[in-house]
């Protein structure tokens, strides 16, 4: 096998995970995990330009090993604490790849019942990784998560511009949750009414009446997005 074609696909991977986590609510985790990869890349890339290049069974176990555990880190993020959701389908093609490559480098010398072993591995494998596909990149939506990074948000004074508060709200509702969606209607006719676009705060008054109104959104939250709002309080008046 050629070396080339896993560093075509490493650096393909971290320059979408990184281009990719702008889109997510908390972008940090698959970050980090793209700027590692690039590292990991850039050496490998070194590495073949030495007298003696690096062979493919360091690419497969550095894949393997990496995949493995994004994967483990990704799935965790995607299903437990709902923070991002590409990590996991991202870090499952190196898993995959890898894993399958490596079976394929000893197919010769396997005995006929690991052949079908390790065939139905490779049927596995890929049966998992199309529901990571379908699950993260397809219909990973976070509404939880959004209304948690506009909070986050709210509270370091970044309401406008990218990753602001408003826009991780206006994010932050979905029909497939609509039980989490007063949460964010609350909190954009909250932070509109405080920076003065009244027309905007009426329209967000009426859809979150339509749920239920503020009584259909706990107090605990209502009272973080009115603190974090009453904190800006004092930098508003001195501008």
């Amino acid at each position: 096998m050629e070396t080339w074609w896993f560093l075509v696909l490493e650096f393909a991977v971290a320059l979408t995970l990184i281009s990719m986590s702008k889109r997510q609510p908390f972008p940090g985790p698959s970050q980090r995990y793209g700027y590692v990869l690039l590292i990991i890349s850039f050496l490998l890339l070194i590495g073949e330009t030495a007298p003696r290049p690096t062979g493919i069974q360091v690419h497969l176990f550095i894949l393997l090993t990496y995949g493995s555990l994004g994967l483990i880190r990704g799935v965790h993020n995607m299903l437990v604490s709902r923070e991002e959701v590409i990590v996991a389908p991202l870090a499952g093609i190196l898993f995959s790849v890898s894993a399958t490559a490596i079976m394929a480098e000893q197919w010769d010398s396997l005995s006929v019942f690991e052949e079908y072993a390790a065939f139905a591995t490779i049927v596995v494998i890929g049966g998992c990784q199309t529901w990571l596909v379908f699950r993260g990149l397809l219909i990973g939506r976070l509404p939880l998560a959004w209304s948690k990074a506009g909070l986050v948000a709210l509270e370091r004074g970044q309401v406008s511009g990218a990753h602001g508060a408003l826009e991780c709200f206006e994010k932050a509702w979905d029909l497939e949750e609509e039980h989490l969606n007063p949460m964010a209607w609350i909190a954009l006719q909250k932070i509109n009414s405080f920076i003065g676009n009244d027309a905007e705060a009426e329209h967000w008054s009426k859809r979150l009446s339509e749920a239920g109104g503020e009584d259909a959104v706990a107090k605990e939250w209502v009272s973080a997005i009115e603190f974090a709002l009453n904190s800006q309080q004092p930098k508003s008046e001195e501008e």
